[in-house]
């Protein structure tokens, strides 16, 4: 089951890449069919095997051996690898599902942020639309909570704290992330939102300083921190619990 899960993850995950390209590009993320960014020729069903085409044509297009980036194979192979770890947590439920969804999203918004350092007002909207559904879902069929008060402040406290820290660090925080950390508040709750919070800014600060240590940026780099946010909120969605105990048992 594992095998069909990854297999499942990496197949979706050729679709985000469409998506991380043509999105930020306002293109149609359904036609035109898959084709070569380079000479626009349309990629017949072998060319998009995910991660094995990649390997066999050797990073270059099979019409006019154009390089074909390799973020392709990293970003399928990646969705298969976060597929078959939320499988293994979460096994075959509604929560694999939502948190599948969700967290593909998160990939695109992350990759997109990286690249053109913004963040898709529609990626946020699904989002909000996915959670929403799903809340509702679960409450019918299995009776649990909704919790819509501890959602709500979630949100407003995420959004607020970096609503604050975008007005004193003189626009060095987004508007996209402000609106992507309350969202992320309202599906996490306060006290998972804190942690993810915390986390965001360790992960942050550890990489860079990397990328400042290895020259790969300098001080006048901007370094995007939604992908900060999306890592912090997949750690704190599925070990949250877990590290706040431990936590708690330490200060103890």
């Amino acid at each position: 089951m594992y095998i069909i899960i990854f297999i499942l993850g990496t197949i979706i995950g050729s679709f985000l890449n469409v998506c991380i390209y043509r999105i930020p590009r306002e293109e149609s993320i359904v036609f035109p069919s898959s084709h070569c960014t380079y000479c626009n020729t349309p990629l017949k069903w072998y060319d998009l095997i995910p991660v094995l085409s990649y390997l066999f044509l050797r990073g270059k297009c099979r019409y006019c051996r154009g390089d074909i980036s390799p973020q392709y194979p990293i970003i399928e192979l990646l969705n298969g690898i976060i597929y078959s770890i939320l499988f293994y947590y979460l096994g075959l439920s509604l929560d694999f599902l939502y948190f599948s969804i969700i967290i593909s999203i998160l990939l695109v918004i992350s990759i997109i942020d990286f690249y053109h350092q913004i963040i898709p007002d529609i990626l946020l909207v699904l989002v909000i639309i996915i959670t929403v559904l799903y809340r509702v879902t679960v409450y019918y069929i299995y009776g649990i909570p909704i919790y819509l008060l501890d959602s709500l402040i979630g949100f407003l406290a995420a959004g607020l704290l970096f609503t604050i820290i975008a007005l004193v660090s003189n626009g060095g925080m987004g508007g996209g992330d402000i609106k992507l950390i309350a969202i992320l508040g309202f599906i996490l709750g306060l006290k998972k939102t804190i942690l993810n919070i915390l986390l965001s800014f360790i992960i942050g600060a550890a990489v860079s300083l990397l990328l400042l240590i290895s020259g790969r940026k300098s001080r006048k780099d901007t370094i995007p921190f939604g992908p900060f946010i999306n890592i912090s909120f997949f750690i704190s969605a599925l070990w949250g619990e877990s590290i706040i105990l431990l936590y708690i048992k330490l200060i103890m």
